[in-house]
Protein backbone atom coordinates (compact mmCIF):
# COMPACT_ATOMS: atom_id res chain seq x y z
CA UNK A 1 0.00 0.00 0.00
CA UNK A 2 2.80 2.40 0.89
CA UNK A 3 4.52 1.65 -2.42
CA UNK A 4 1.34 2.27 -4.40
CA UNK A 5 0.69 5.51 -2.53
CA UNK A 6 4.28 6.65 -3.14
CA UNK A 7 4.02 5.96 -6.88
CA UNK A 8 0.68 7.74 -7.10
CA UNK A 9 2.01 10.75 -5.19
CA UNK A 10 5.11 10.87 -7.37
CA UNK A 11 3.11 10.85 -10.58
CA UNK A 12 0.67 13.48 -9.35
CA UNK A 13 3.55 15.70 -8.28
CA UNK A 14 5.24 15.36 -11.66
CA UNK A 15 2.08 16.04 -13.60
CA UNK A 16 -1.19 16.98 -11.88
CA UNK A 17 -3.09 16.28 -15.11
CA UNK A 18 -2.50 12.54 -14.96
CA UNK A 19 -5.78 10.87 -15.89
CA UNK A 20 -7.57 9.17 -13.00
CA UNK A 21 -7.50 5.39 -13.16
CA UNK A 22 -10.73 3.53 -13.91
CA UNK A 23 -11.83 1.28 -11.03
CA UNK A 24 -10.99 -1.97 -12.86
CA UNK A 25 -7.29 -1.17 -13.32
CA UNK A 26 -4.88 -3.21 -11.23
CA UNK A 27 -3.16 -0.68 -8.94
CA UNK A 28 -0.07 -2.87 -8.49
CA UNK A 29 0.42 -3.11 -12.22
CA UNK A 30 -0.22 0.61 -12.58
CA UNK A 31 2.38 1.54 -9.96
CA UNK A 32 5.18 -0.52 -11.44
CA UNK A 33 4.27 0.24 -15.03
CA UNK A 34 4.08 3.95 -14.25
CA UNK A 35 7.62 4.05 -12.92
CA UNK A 36 8.87 1.87 -15.72
CA UNK A 37 7.23 3.55 -18.72
CA UNK A 38 5.90 6.93 -17.67
CA UNK A 39 8.73 8.27 -15.55
CA UNK A 40 10.28 11.42 -17.05
CA UNK A 41 13.68 9.74 -17.46
CA UNK A 42 12.17 8.58 -20.76
CA UNK A 43 10.18 11.66 -21.73
CA UNK A 44 7.70 13.86 -19.89
CA UNK A 45 5.37 13.51 -22.88
CA UNK A 46 4.36 10.06 -21.70
CA UNK A 47 2.64 11.63 -18.70
CA UNK A 48 -0.08 13.11 -20.91
CA UNK A 49 -1.38 10.13 -22.85
CA UNK A 50 -5.09 10.00 -23.53
CA UNK A 51 -7.42 8.24 -21.08
CA UNK A 52 -8.01 5.53 -23.68
CA UNK A 53 -4.28 4.91 -24.03
CA UNK A 54 -3.85 4.85 -20.25
CA UNK A 55 -6.39 2.05 -20.09
CA UNK A 56 -4.64 0.17 -22.88
CA UNK A 57 -1.19 0.53 -21.34
CA UNK A 58 -2.19 -0.02 -17.76
CA UNK A 59 -5.22 -2.24 -18.12
CA UNK A 60 -6.01 -5.62 -16.73
CA UNK A 61 -3.70 -8.54 -17.38
CA UNK A 62 -5.94 -10.10 -20.06
CA UNK A 63 -4.33 -13.41 -19.28
CA UNK A 64 -0.87 -12.33 -20.42
CA UNK A 65 1.64 -12.68 -17.61
CA UNK A 66 4.21 -10.86 -19.72
CA UNK A 67 2.35 -7.59 -19.24
CA UNK A 68 3.02 -7.74 -15.51
CA UNK A 69 6.48 -6.43 -14.65
CA UNK A 70 6.47 -8.65 -11.56
CA UNK A 71 6.53 -11.86 -13.62
CA UNK A 72 9.48 -12.60 -15.90
CA UNK A 73 8.35 -13.84 -19.28
CA UNK A 74 10.64 -16.72 -20.20
CA UNK A 75 11.48 -19.90 -18.33
CA UNK A 76 14.50 -20.34 -20.59
CA UNK A 77 16.40 -17.07 -20.33
CA UNK A 78 17.46 -14.69 -17.63
CA UNK A 79 18.28 -11.05 -18.05
CA UNK A 80 20.49 -8.74 -16.07
CA UNK A 81 21.49 -5.25 -17.15
CA UNK A 82 20.21 -5.94 -20.67
CA UNK A 83 22.39 -9.04 -20.96
CA UNK A 84 20.87 -12.35 -22.05
CA UNK A 85 22.14 -15.63 -20.61
CA UNK A 86 21.53 -19.03 -22.12
CA UNK A 87 19.58 -21.33 -19.81
CA UNK A 88 18.85 -24.27 -22.11
CA UNK A 89 20.29 -26.18 -25.00
CA UNK A 90 19.23 -25.39 -28.55
CA UNK A 91 15.64 -26.40 -29.24
CA UNK A 92 14.40 -29.22 -31.40
CA UNK A 93 14.97 -27.13 -34.52
CA UNK A 94 18.63 -26.68 -33.67
CA UNK A 95 18.35 -22.89 -33.42
CA UNK A 96 20.74 -21.35 -30.88
CA UNK A 97 19.33 -19.25 -28.10
CA UNK A 98 20.66 -15.73 -27.44
CA UNK A 99 24.04 -15.89 -25.75
CA UNK A 100 25.23 -13.63 -22.96
CA UNK A 101 26.88 -10.45 -24.20
CA UNK A 102 29.55 -9.24 -21.80
CA UNK A 103 30.84 -6.22 -23.70
CA UNK A 104 28.80 -3.80 -21.59
CA UNK A 105 26.76 -2.59 -24.56
CA UNK A 106 23.14 -1.57 -24.16
CA UNK A 107 20.29 -3.15 -26.08
CA UNK A 108 20.00 -0.10 -28.33
CA UNK A 109 23.73 -0.18 -29.05
CA UNK A 110 23.42 -3.80 -30.10
CA UNK A 111 20.41 -2.94 -32.25
CA UNK A 112 22.44 -0.28 -34.04
CA UNK A 113 25.51 -2.50 -34.41
CA UNK A 114 23.38 -5.17 -36.06
CA UNK A 115 21.69 -2.65 -38.38
CA UNK A 116 25.06 -1.28 -39.45
CA UNK A 117 26.38 -4.79 -40.03
CA UNK A 118 23.53 -5.28 -42.52
CA UNK A 119 24.68 -2.15 -44.36
CA UNK A 120 21.98 0.20 -43.03
CA UNK A 121 19.55 -0.48 -45.90
CA UNK A 122 17.59 2.61 -46.89
CA UNK A 123 15.14 1.42 -49.54
CA UNK A 124 12.94 -1.43 -48.40
CA UNK A 125 10.14 -3.46 -49.98
CA UNK A 126 7.17 -3.36 -47.60
CA UNK A 127 5.28 -6.51 -46.57
CA UNK A 128 2.31 -7.13 -48.87
CA UNK A 129 0.02 -10.14 -48.67
CA UNK A 130 0.44 -12.24 -51.84
CA UNK A 131 2.63 -9.51 -53.34
CA UNK A 132 6.05 -9.30 -51.66
CA UNK A 133 6.96 -12.89 -52.55
CA UNK A 134 10.44 -13.98 -53.61
CA UNK A 135 10.37 -13.24 -57.39
CA UNK A 136 8.97 -9.77 -56.79
CA UNK A 137 11.51 -9.10 -54.01
CA UNK A 138 14.31 -10.12 -56.34
CA UNK A 139 13.00 -7.85 -59.10
CA UNK A 140 12.87 -4.91 -56.69
CA UNK A 141 16.37 -5.71 -55.42
CA UNK A 142 17.67 -5.59 -58.99
CA UNK A 143 16.25 -2.08 -59.24
CA UNK A 144 17.61 -0.54 -56.07
CA UNK A 145 15.80 -2.10 -53.09
CA UNK A 146 18.33 -2.83 -50.35
CA UNK A 147 16.10 -4.98 -48.10
CA UNK A 148 12.65 -6.56 -48.19
CA UNK A 149 9.85 -8.07 -46.13
CA UNK A 150 8.12 -11.35 -46.83
CA UNK A 151 4.35 -11.25 -47.20
CA UNK A 152 2.56 -11.43 -43.86
CA UNK A 153 2.57 -15.04 -42.67
CA UNK A 154 -0.11 -16.40 -40.35
CA UNK A 155 1.82 -17.78 -37.36
CA UNK A 156 -0.67 -20.48 -36.38
CA UNK A 157 -1.12 -21.84 -39.90
CA UNK A 158 2.63 -21.58 -40.52
CA UNK A 159 3.45 -23.61 -37.43
CA UNK A 160 0.84 -26.29 -38.20
CA UNK A 161 0.79 -26.68 -41.98
CA UNK A 162 3.83 -27.84 -43.92
CA UNK A 163 2.29 -27.07 -47.32
CA UNK A 164 1.54 -23.50 -46.24
CA UNK A 165 5.18 -23.10 -45.17
CA UNK A 166 6.54 -24.45 -48.46
CA UNK A 167 4.27 -22.27 -50.59
CA UNK A 168 4.20 -19.01 -48.64
CA UNK A 169 7.82 -18.74 -47.43
CA UNK A 170 10.53 -19.09 -50.06
CA UNK A 171 13.90 -17.40 -50.17
CA UNK A 172 17.41 -17.73 -51.60
CA UNK A 173 20.90 -16.69 -50.57
CA UNK A 174 20.67 -13.42 -52.53
CA UNK A 175 17.43 -12.50 -50.78
CA UNK A 176 19.03 -10.62 -47.87
CA UNK A 177 18.61 -8.60 -45.74
CA UNK A 178 15.18 -10.14 -45.19
CA UNK A 179 12.41 -9.44 -42.69
CA UNK A 180 10.13 -12.45 -42.12
CA UNK A 181 6.80 -11.03 -41.00
CA UNK A 182 4.14 -12.82 -38.95
CA UNK A 183 0.72 -11.92 -37.66
CA UNK A 184 -0.07 -13.46 -34.28
CA UNK A 185 -2.06 -13.15 -31.09
CA UNK A 186 -0.43 -15.93 -29.07
CA UNK A 187 3.21 -15.66 -27.91
CA UNK A 188 3.95 -19.41 -27.89
CA UNK A 189 2.48 -19.97 -31.35
CA UNK A 190 4.40 -16.99 -32.69
CA UNK A 191 7.65 -18.29 -31.25
CA UNK A 192 7.11 -21.74 -32.75
CA UNK A 193 6.63 -20.21 -36.20
CA UNK A 194 9.49 -17.75 -35.79
CA UNK A 195 11.97 -20.49 -34.94
CA UNK A 196 11.25 -22.14 -38.28
CA UNK A 197 12.37 -19.08 -40.28
CA UNK A 198 15.03 -17.85 -37.87
CA UNK A 199 17.99 -19.33 -39.81
CA UNK A 200 16.78 -17.80 -43.09
CA UNK A 201 16.10 -14.16 -42.22
CA UNK A 202 17.70 -11.16 -40.57
CA UNK A 203 14.69 -9.99 -38.53
CA UNK A 204 11.52 -11.66 -37.38
CA UNK A 205 8.87 -8.98 -37.73
CA UNK A 206 5.52 -8.73 -35.95
CA UNK A 207 2.67 -7.28 -38.00
CA UNK A 208 0.94 -4.73 -35.78
CA UNK A 209 -0.33 -2.57 -38.62
CA UNK A 210 -2.75 -4.50 -40.84
CA UNK A 211 -6.04 -2.54 -40.79
CA UNK A 212 -8.12 -4.87 -42.97
CA UNK A 213 -11.33 -6.56 -41.94
CA UNK A 214 -9.72 -10.01 -41.95
CA UNK A 215 -7.26 -8.78 -39.30
CA UNK A 216 -10.15 -7.63 -37.14
CA UNK A 217 -11.84 -11.02 -37.44
CA UNK A 218 -8.60 -12.81 -36.66
CA UNK A 219 -7.59 -10.45 -33.83
CA UNK A 220 -4.19 -9.49 -35.17
CA UNK A 221 -2.41 -6.63 -36.93
CA UNK A 222 -3.56 -3.11 -36.08
CA UNK A 223 -6.44 -4.47 -33.99
CA UNK A 224 -3.96 -5.52 -31.31
CA UNK A 225 -3.66 -1.78 -30.60
CA UNK A 226 -6.64 -2.45 -28.34
CA UNK A 227 -4.67 -4.97 -26.27
CA UNK A 228 -1.21 -3.58 -25.59
CA UNK A 229 -0.31 -6.07 -22.84
CA UNK A 230 -0.70 -8.82 -25.45
CA UNK A 231 1.45 -6.86 -27.89
CA UNK A 232 4.13 -6.51 -25.24
CA UNK A 233 4.02 -10.23 -24.55
CA UNK A 234 4.54 -11.07 -28.23
CA UNK A 235 7.61 -8.84 -28.49
CA UNK A 236 9.12 -10.03 -25.24
CA UNK A 237 8.62 -13.68 -26.08
CA UNK A 238 10.57 -13.37 -29.30
CA UNK A 239 13.24 -10.98 -28.06
CA UNK A 240 14.15 -13.33 -25.23
CA UNK A 241 14.06 -16.50 -27.29
CA UNK A 242 15.45 -15.88 -30.78
CA UNK A 243 19.00 -15.46 -32.06
CA UNK A 244 17.89 -12.79 -34.57
CA UNK A 245 16.41 -9.42 -33.60
CA UNK A 246 12.70 -8.67 -33.41
CA UNK A 247 11.20 -5.83 -35.42
CA UNK A 248 7.67 -4.46 -35.41
CA UNK A 249 5.56 -2.61 -37.97
CA UNK A 250 2.87 -0.33 -36.54
CA UNK A 251 0.32 2.33 -37.40
CA UNK A 252 -0.06 5.53 -35.42
CA UNK A 253 -2.75 6.44 -32.90
CA UNK A 254 -4.81 9.60 -33.52
CA UNK A 255 -3.10 11.12 -30.46
CA UNK A 256 0.64 11.69 -30.88
CA UNK A 257 1.46 11.03 -27.23
CA UNK A 258 -0.34 7.70 -27.46
CA UNK A 259 1.80 6.80 -30.46
CA UNK A 260 4.98 7.74 -28.60
CA UNK A 261 4.00 5.73 -25.53
CA UNK A 262 3.19 2.76 -27.77
CA UNK A 263 6.53 2.98 -29.57
CA UNK A 264 8.44 3.30 -26.30
CA UNK A 265 6.65 0.27 -24.89
CA UNK A 266 7.71 -1.78 -27.92
CA UNK A 267 11.33 -0.68 -27.58
CA UNK A 268 11.36 -1.50 -23.87
CA UNK A 269 9.84 -4.91 -24.60
CA UNK A 270 12.77 -5.80 -26.87
CA UNK A 271 11.94 -4.45 -30.34
CA UNK A 272 15.23 -3.74 -32.17
CA UNK A 273 13.78 -1.90 -35.17
CA UNK A 274 10.44 -0.15 -35.60
CA UNK A 275 8.70 0.56 -38.90
CA UNK A 276 6.04 3.26 -38.57
CA UNK A 277 3.21 3.68 -41.06
CA UNK A 278 2.14 7.28 -40.67
CA UNK A 279 -1.58 6.55 -40.93
CA UNK A 280 -4.11 5.46 -38.34
CA UNK A 281 -5.94 2.16 -38.32
CA UNK A 282 -8.98 3.86 -39.79
CA UNK A 283 -7.04 5.33 -42.73
CA UNK A 284 -6.97 2.20 -44.85
CA UNK A 285 -6.66 3.75 -48.29
CA UNK A 286 -3.35 5.42 -49.04
CA UNK A 287 -4.87 7.74 -51.65
CA UNK A 288 -7.52 9.05 -49.25
CA UNK A 289 -5.16 10.31 -46.52
CA UNK A 290 -1.58 11.52 -46.53
CA UNK A 291 0.77 9.76 -44.14
CA UNK A 292 1.76 11.88 -41.15
CA UNK A 293 5.51 12.29 -41.38
CA UNK A 294 5.52 14.53 -38.30
CA UNK A 295 4.40 11.59 -36.17
CA UNK A 296 7.16 9.43 -37.64
CA UNK A 297 9.67 12.17 -36.88
CA UNK A 298 8.48 12.33 -33.26
CA UNK A 299 8.86 8.55 -32.90
CA UNK A 300 12.36 8.72 -34.35
CA UNK A 301 13.32 11.46 -31.89
CA UNK A 302 11.89 9.45 -28.98
CA UNK A 303 13.42 6.02 -29.59
CA UNK A 304 17.02 4.87 -29.48
CA UNK A 305 16.67 2.10 -32.09
CA UNK A 306 16.48 2.31 -35.90
CA UNK A 307 13.15 3.64 -37.19
CA UNK A 308 11.81 3.07 -40.71
CA UNK A 309 9.19 5.33 -42.30
CA UNK A 310 6.21 4.09 -44.31
CA UNK A 311 3.76 6.21 -46.29
CA UNK A 312 3.75 8.66 -49.24
CA UNK A 313 6.70 7.02 -51.04
CA UNK A 314 5.76 7.26 -54.73
CA UNK A 315 9.22 7.73 -56.24
CA UNK A 316 12.87 7.99 -55.22
CA UNK A 317 12.75 11.71 -54.47
CA UNK A 318 9.90 11.05 -52.02
CA UNK A 319 12.13 8.52 -50.26
CA UNK A 320 14.97 11.01 -49.85
CA UNK A 321 12.58 13.78 -48.82
CA UNK A 322 10.97 11.51 -46.21
CA UNK A 323 14.29 10.56 -44.63
CA UNK A 324 15.38 14.20 -44.54
CA UNK A 325 12.11 15.39 -43.01
CA UNK A 326 11.62 12.60 -40.47
CA UNK A 327 15.19 11.57 -39.71
CA UNK A 328 14.14 7.98 -40.40
CA UNK A 329 16.84 5.43 -41.08
CA UNK A 330 15.10 4.05 -44.17
CA UNK A 331 11.78 3.96 -46.00
CA UNK A 332 9.24 1.34 -47.00
CA UNK A 333 7.25 1.41 -50.21
CA UNK A 334 4.28 -0.81 -50.99
CA UNK A 335 1.55 0.14 -53.47
CA UNK A 336 3.77 2.34 -55.64
CA UNK A 337 6.25 -0.53 -56.04
CA UNK A 338 3.50 -2.84 -57.26
CA UNK A 339 2.96 -0.58 -60.26
CA UNK A 340 6.62 0.30 -60.71
CA UNK A 341 9.16 -2.08 -59.10
CA UNK A 342 12.01 0.16 -60.34
CA UNK A 343 11.18 3.09 -58.04
CA UNK A 344 14.34 2.77 -55.97
CA UNK A 345 16.48 2.90 -59.12
CA UNK A 346 15.05 6.35 -59.84
CA UNK A 347 12.41 5.40 -62.43
CA UNK A 348 9.01 7.09 -62.39
CA UNK A 349 5.74 6.30 -64.09
CA UNK A 350 4.20 8.91 -66.36
CA UNK A 351 1.96 10.04 -63.50
CA UNK A 352 5.02 11.24 -61.56
CA UNK A 353 7.19 12.21 -64.53
CA UNK A 354 7.45 15.82 -63.41
CA UNK A 355 9.02 18.67 -65.29
CA UNK A 356 11.86 17.68 -67.59
CA UNK A 357 11.78 13.94 -66.92
CA UNK A 358 13.55 11.95 -69.60
CA UNK A 359 12.83 8.48 -70.92
CA UNK A 360 14.80 5.90 -68.98
CA UNK A 361 14.94 3.22 -71.67
CA UNK A 362 12.63 0.99 -69.65
CA UNK A 363 8.90 0.40 -69.64
CA UNK A 364 6.52 -1.62 -67.53
CA UNK A 365 6.24 -4.37 -70.12
CA UNK A 366 9.98 -4.94 -69.71
CA UNK A 367 9.47 -5.27 -65.96
CA UNK A 368 6.65 -7.78 -66.41
CA UNK A 369 8.83 -9.96 -68.64
CA UNK A 370 11.66 -9.80 -66.12
CA UNK A 371 9.24 -10.73 -63.35
CA UNK A 372 7.92 -13.74 -65.30
CA UNK A 373 11.49 -14.91 -65.84
CA UNK A 374 12.10 -14.76 -62.09
CA UNK A 375 8.87 -16.68 -61.48
CA UNK A 376 10.18 -19.47 -63.67
CA UNK A 377 13.28 -19.60 -61.49
CA UNK A 378 11.45 -19.19 -58.17
CA UNK A 379 7.96 -20.72 -58.59
CA UNK A 380 5.08 -19.13 -56.69
CA UNK A 381 1.29 -19.62 -56.82
CA UNK A 382 -0.37 -18.34 -60.00
CA UNK A 383 -2.62 -16.01 -58.00
CA UNK A 384 0.50 -13.99 -57.09
CA UNK A 385 1.76 -13.93 -60.68
CA UNK A 386 -1.57 -12.79 -62.11
CA UNK A 387 -1.91 -10.13 -59.41
CA UNK A 388 1.44 -8.59 -60.33
CA UNK A 389 0.66 -8.67 -64.06
CA UNK A 390 -2.57 -6.77 -63.42
CA UNK A 391 -0.83 -4.14 -61.26
CA UNK A 392 2.15 -3.55 -63.55
CA UNK A 393 0.04 -3.46 -66.71
CA UNK A 394 -2.98 -1.74 -65.22
CA UNK A 395 -2.67 1.36 -67.40
CA UNK A 396 -2.35 -0.74 -70.54
CA UNK A 397 -5.41 -2.76 -69.54
CA UNK A 398 -7.38 0.47 -69.21
CA UNK A 399 -6.36 1.34 -72.76
CA UNK A 400 -7.02 -2.19 -74.04
CA UNK A 401 -9.75 -3.72 -71.85
CA UNK A 402 -10.20 -6.61 -74.29
CA UNK A 403 -6.76 -7.93 -73.34
CA UNK A 404 -7.62 -7.73 -69.65
CA UNK A 405 -10.87 -9.61 -70.25
CA UNK A 406 -9.00 -12.28 -72.20
CA UNK A 407 -6.57 -12.70 -69.31
CA UNK A 408 -9.36 -12.94 -66.76
CA UNK A 409 -11.07 -15.62 -68.86
CA UNK A 410 -8.05 -17.93 -68.82
CA UNK A 411 -8.48 -21.12 -66.82
CA UNK A 412 -5.01 -22.53 -67.45
CA UNK A 413 -2.49 -19.70 -67.55
CA UNK A 414 1.07 -20.46 -68.63
CA UNK A 415 4.21 -18.37 -68.80
CA UNK A 416 4.19 -18.67 -72.58
CA UNK A 417 0.63 -17.29 -72.76
CA UNK A 418 1.50 -14.34 -70.51
CA UNK A 419 4.69 -13.56 -72.43
CA UNK A 420 2.78 -13.64 -75.73
CA UNK A 421 0.12 -11.37 -74.22
CA UNK A 422 2.77 -8.81 -73.26
CA UNK A 423 4.38 -8.97 -76.70
CA UNK A 424 0.95 -8.53 -78.25
CA UNK A 425 0.36 -5.39 -76.21
CA UNK A 426 3.72 -4.01 -77.28
CA UNK A 427 2.79 -4.80 -80.86
CA UNK A 428 -0.20 -2.47 -80.61
CA UNK A 429 2.23 0.44 -80.57
CA UNK A 430 1.52 1.61 -77.02
CA UNK A 431 4.26 1.86 -74.42
CA UNK A 432 4.13 2.51 -70.71
CA UNK A 433 7.42 4.32 -70.49
CA UNK A 434 9.30 4.89 -67.27
CA UNK A 435 11.14 8.17 -66.76
CA UNK A 436 14.21 9.36 -64.94
CA UNK A 437 13.74 12.55 -62.97
CA UNK A 438 15.90 15.55 -63.82
CA UNK A 439 16.02 18.06 -60.95
CA UNK A 440 14.96 21.55 -61.97
CA UNK A 441 17.96 23.64 -63.00
CA UNK A 442 20.10 20.62 -63.87
CA UNK A 443 21.25 19.80 -67.37
CA UNK A 444 21.54 16.31 -68.81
Amino acid sequence: MFYNKLCSTLLTTINPKVVPLPPHINPNLFSLYSLRHLHPIHSPRYLSVSPHMAQLLLGENNGCSLSNPLSFPSPHCCISNNCYSEKEEAGSLGVPRPLCINDGSTRSERAWAYWKKLGEPKFIVAPMVDNSELPFRMLCRKYGASAAYTPMLHSRIFSENGKYRRVEFTTCKEDRPLFAQFCANDPDTLLEAARMVEPYCDYVDINLGCPQRIAKRGNYGAFLMDNLPLVESLVKKLSLSLSVPVSCKIRIFPCLNDTLAYAKMLEDAGCSLLAVHGRTREQKESRSARADWNSIKAVKETLSIPVIANGNIRHLEDAHHCMEETGADGVLSAEALLENPAIFAGFRTGEWRGYGGKEGGLDQADLVLEYLKLCRKYPVPWRMVISHVHKMLGEWFRLHPDVREELNAQTNVTFEWLENMVQGLKGRGTRLRLYLHIPEGCQE
